[in-house]
């Protein structure tokens, strides 16, 4: 055997507790020992910045002045904690009195409201009262409009909640204020009073959120006004001023339109604003302070963030979330490395990371499973003829991006993203949020790609030091430019929405393009060197999965009239049913009406995967195994699938569109007859139910 083929042994063994029945809960058999960072995405995810530390902690010679050797300083610099704490909070004070000051520390200029607003915007990447980014139009013909959302704010402070956990978030809050202030030489007096109106701002703000349910029952997802409109609904906000500068060179004017997500609440919040103006104009100064030191925060010494850290686990403990693991201060700096400088580390992390001959394999696992789905889609019995044969070409015309965008593999063209001559063909993939927030990852929120074309030299207006907080800054304010700038030029290309180290799959209903990055096809998911059992059963049910998402609006009311209206029904009642009847493992049951599209391609994508991974048996005799595990290749194919699944129960977001772990392993193999064949369950039991289903 291949070392490769050893590791994933290793891991299969180490994770799997064959001490239980497979046909009572392979879940278990499976996973049923994975331990912390076990858990296979997470675990992939966390193994890809560990490549990404390696790469950037590698000696090397680079040209001066290239992304190369502002990647590697700026990840040192970040590294550097000793230099970090020797300033303390100095260049945060700098920060501080660049925006005018502030009454805490007793030096106050009283600056122009929209003015100080205006700088937290375009120079700082923070928002305080709403966000403003640049994104693509919700509906066709999704093109770059500049979107007006609510704001993100960290501290849960709803009067909804029980009244005494409310007091204590509050109190937990204003200590921690109160700390910040304090770290930034403050009178204890002055910096309890200034927290104390801050939290009550906050508060307000919080009262004006409507849940985006509320707003899609009213038919108010999001209104399209100019900025002179808004001007008149939110008064207390300059908004062409803050906007121009926030998106420049982008050319703005009162007529611009804007997409709005929720205007009651703009109106709201000017209103408040406007009542601070007239009565405590230094508090709110303040509360905008605060809020950017709150967010800046990471950046800084280990003062603030034990501050930081120190609040989120209180938060935790008293809105019962599982507490979140501390990260090392590598994967914070890698990740942040990542953002910045994402061309430059896409370039050398494929060159590690995805060879030629594992692109090539890939493609080969790829193909294999279209064409099953095609040959699927002859005999699903709901759809009419016109409708199959349209899915079907669907299926056909169908792109796929796989590895890394085509400038990654050609560092010739990603070295033009820095240089001061000529278009660059990349593209930027980062987050629209940290024109916004510019800590969003050091805070560890994350979130999705979309990505942009690039032209350019913005490399030249990154000013590495003195300090870390300075680095961090001229990057976000590079970053912003690039973004900015490659909205204003067409790309006749997909853009890439995940980062080539980045483990998520997606397919882009614009473009009709489905991408798998270099990050997600790399081990377990998959190898050249592994058996073929493990690649279908893990890549190929998760390349399987994301093609059904091509046919997602077929299964919504109304998305297919000239089908078996009865038998489409049928099946996705049965689905429902299926999944209603499976015990989760506290012996509860799940609503799965929010994951039914998900719970359809995870059923689907398995079935598919088993199909292409059949036929290629007929095809190719001579299939390996794993030692020591005592699995026939087909048993292997199961077990590979549901390693992909392998996550603790209950770490999941409330807002998740999958199911639960347990459910999507249990889920489709007690649906597949396959598995309940070659693991010899008898009838009756948990994966060998009485009934299947029939959607895919």
């Amino acid at each position: 055997m291949t070392p490769v083929c050893w590791d994933l042994l290793a891991r299969y063994l180490a994770s799997g507790n064959t001490s239980v029945a497979p046909c009572t809960d392979f879940f278990n058999f499976a996973c049923g020992q994975a331990k912390g960072t076990d858990y296979s995405f997470q675990a992939l995810a966390e193994e890809n910045k560990k490549r990404l530390r390696r790469i950037l902690e590698a000696p090397g010679s680079w040209h001066l002045g290239s992304g190369e050797e502002k990647a590697f300083q700026f990840y040192s610099s970040c590294m550097d904690t000793d230099a970090i704490e020797a300033a303390g909070a100095a260049p945060l004070r700098q920060v501080i009195e660049e925006l005018g000051g502030w009454r805490i520390s007793g030096n106050w200029t009283s600056l122009d409201f929209n003015r100080t607003l205006r700088l937290l915007m375009s120079q700082y990447g923070y928002f305080p009262f709403f966000r403003a980014y640049l994104r693509p139009r919700p509906t066709p013909p999704y093109t770059p409009v500049i979107q007006i959302d609510q704001p993100e704010f960290d501290v849960p402070l709803k009067q909804e909640k029980e009244q005494k956990i409310y007091a204590q978030i509050v109190r937990e809050y204003l200590t921690y204020l109160n700390q910040l202030g304090t770290l930034l030489g403050g009178e204890p007096n002055k910096v309890q009073e200034h927290a104390f109106l801050s939290i009550s701002i906050t508060s307000q703000l919080f009262q004006f959120l409507r849940p985006l349910e509320q707003r899609r029952a009213q038919g108010k997802l999001f209104q399209m006004v100019t900025i002179d409109q808004l001007q008149e609904m939110a008064p207390a906000i300059d908004w062409l001023s803050c906007l121009q500068a926030t998106f420049t060179p982008m050319p703005l004017s009162p007529s611009q339109l804007l997409l709005v997500h929720d205007l009651e609440y703009l109106k709201n919040m000017s209103q408040l604003v406007e009542e601070q103006l007239s009565i405590h104009r230094d508090f709110l100064q303040s509360h905008m302070i605060l809020g950017l030191v709150r967010t800046l925060s990471p950046a800084l010494d280990s003062k603030f963030q034990e501050a930081r850290r120190s609040l989120i686990q209180k938060l935790g403990e008293l809105t019962e979330r599982p507490p979140m693991p501390a990260r090392p201060r590598w994967m914070k700096c890698v990740e942040e490395t990542g953002t910045f400088f994402e061309p430059t580390l896409a370039t050398l992390f494929v060159r590690e990371a995805f060879s030629p001959s594992t692109q090539s394999a890939a493609m080969e696992l790829f193909t294999a499973i279209k064409n099953a789905l095609v040959s699927r889609l002859r005999r699903i019995p709901w759809m009419d003829e016109k409708t199959r044969k349209e899915a079907q070409n669907r299926v056909t015309q169908l792109q796929v991006k796989m590895g890394a965008p085509e400038w990654a593999l050609k560092p010739s063209l990603a070295r033009q993203e820095y240089n001061d001559v000529g278009p660059c063909p990349c593209q930027l993939l980062i987050s629209p949020q940290l024109l916004l927030s510019p800590l969003t990852r050091l805070s560890g929120r994350q979130s999705v790609h979309p990505g942009r074309s690039l032209t350019n030299p913005f490399l030249a207006l990154i000013q590495l030091g003195p300090s870390y907080l300075q680095s961090f800054l001229s990057c976000v304010r590079s970053l912003r430019a690039r973004i900015v700038q490659s909205f204003l030029q067409s790309f006749p290309y997909h853009r890439w929405q995940v980062s080539p180290w980045g483990v998520n799959a997606y397919y882009s209903i614009p473009d009709h393009v489905v991408v798998f990055p270099a990050g997600l096809l790399q081990p377990p998911f998959f190898h050249p060197g592994y058996p073929r059992a493990v690649n279908f059963g893990a890549a190929g049910s998760i390349m399987a999965h994301e093609l059904l998402h091509i046919f997602y609006q077929l299964l919504l009311p109304g998305g297919c009239p000239a089908c078996d209206t009865r038998a489409l029904q049928g099946a996705l009642l049965c689905l429902k049913h299926h999944y209603e009847t499976i015990p989760l493992p506290n012996g509860t049951f799940f609503n799965g009406s929010r994951t039914f599209l998900e719970n359809a391609a995870d059923i689907g994508g398995l079935a598919i995967a088993l199909q292409a991974y059949s036929k290629r048996l007929l095809w190719h005799r001579g299939e390996t195994i794993l030692p020591n595990l005592d699995l026939s290749p087909q048993q292997l194919f199961f077990r590979s699938y549901a390693q992909v699944m392998c996550r603790e129960p209950g770490t999941q977001e409330p807002q998740d569109p999958h199911s639960p772990p347990t459910l999507r392993v249990h889920g489709p193999l007690s649906n597949t007859p396959a598995f309940a064949r070659y693991f010899h369950c008898p009838h009756g039991a948990l994966m060998n139910p009485s009934s299947r289903c029939q959607l895919w």
